[in-house]
Formats: C-alpha cells, sequence, structure tokens
C-alpha cells in the first residue's frame, strides 16, 4: 500500500479497511488480520494497526474479541455508507458545484456522463 502525505497514515489504512468491508471481500462477523499481521503485510509499525483499530472500534465499524482478535461489526457496511455519504455531501458535493458553475457546465451534460459510467 502507498502511503499519501497529507493524511495519517493510520485513517488511511481505516479508509483501505472501510473499501474491503464495502467492496464485500470482509463481511459482518469476518476475522481480521492481527495487529501484527496487517502491520507486516502493509510494512508499518503494528502500533499504528492498533490505532486503526481503535479508530474503527470507536465507530463500530468493527470490534474486538477479547483473546481472540478483532471482528467486523453487524451493520458496518451501513455505518461506512452513511459516513462517506455525509462527508461526500458536505465537502465534495459543494466543490464540485462550484466547479460546474464555474466551467458553465449544464446539469444535462452532467447527467448524460453519468448515465454513460453507470452503463
Amino acid at each position: 500500500m502507498e502511503f499519501k502525505e497529507n493524511q495519517a497514515i493510520y485513517l488511511q489504512i481505516a479508509e483501505s479497511l472501510c473499501e474491503r468491508i464495502l467492496s464485500g471481500k470482509w463481511k459482518a462477523e469476518d476475522r481480521l488480520p492481527s495487529v501484527r499481521e496487517l502491520g507486516a503485510t502493509l510494512g508499518v509499525n503494528p502500533n499504528t494497526v492498533a490505532r486503526t483499530y481503535d479508530y474503527l472500534q470507536q465507530r463500530e465499524i468493527i470490534y474486538n474479541k477479547r483473546g481472540i482478535g478483532y471482528f467486523v461489526a453487524p451493520g458496518a457496511k451501513q455505518v461506512i455508507l452513511t459516513t462517506l455519504r455525509e462527508r461526500f455531501l458536505l465537502e465534495e458535493l459543494p466543490l464540485f458545484f462550484r466547479r460546474i458553475d464555474l466551467l458553465s457546465i449544464p446539469l444535462t451534460d452532467i447527467q448524460d456522463n453519468y448515465n454513460k459510467q453507470k452503463k
């Protein structure tokens, strides 16, 4: 995994894990790799992975079974979708609207392109 400089590594790992959940690679109640396993796989300090897991656990995306490991929480997919949708609507969409307004792109062109992408 290549890390960007403008965001904390633990958050980038969290995004990657959330993408795996959204894509269906990991489902509710699936066991996640241990802190050490994931750290070795990604080439990061296990403390960074522990911070990632703590972050996701606080958001009820994963949970810990003491002595066994971390698991995908039931309803994790919906929590992730809700969070990402809110972030998109509050942060990305306003920038998008400003940009299409600045470039005088009609919404019909946006709709046409969107329909092409969906096919």
